[in-house]
């Protein structure tokens, strides 16, 4: 019996030097305030806390010249946060570049599935999953 195994896939990384990094978390914590209109509940659905969100948030807005999100605060509805024009530019940019690599590596990502060995269970040893 074959079992199914999730695609291989690359993850694109981009290092700010000395210390700042944009990759698919951020992306994915600005795709979910867009979706939800607030930090606090996009964190929630990344498992993570108010805080943590609220500081990548804030990394992303240091990391570039315009603001990713806005936040409004109180008010009738209880405040909020908004994805930015340049935000969005932002979203879409990066998913074209995981398009891009994903494209660009085709072949090899397709030679090493087929060299690709039997997965072990999750919940075995990760570290040596990672290596």
């Amino acid at each position: 019996m074959s079992e199914s195994r999730p695609d291989l896939r690359p993850v694109l990384r981009i290092d700010f030097p000395p210390a700042d990094r944009l990759g698919r978390g951020k992306i994915m914590l600005l795709e979910l305030i867009r979706e939800t209109g607030s930090i606090s509940a996009a964190g929630r659905a990344m498992d993570m806390s108010y805080r943590r969100a609220w500081l990548l948030v804030d990394a992303l807005n240091r990391m570039f010249s315009e603001p990713s999100v806005e936040s409004q605060r109180g008010g009738k509805q209880g405040g909020g946060a908004l994805v930015t024009a340049f935000g969005e530019e932002l979203i879409r940019r990066y998913r074209e570049m995981e398009e891009k690599t994903r494209a660009a590596i085709a072949e090899d990502l397709a030679w090493l599935e087929s060299v690709r060995g039997n997965t072990a269970p999750s919940g075995t040893d990760a570290v040596a999953n990672d290596i």
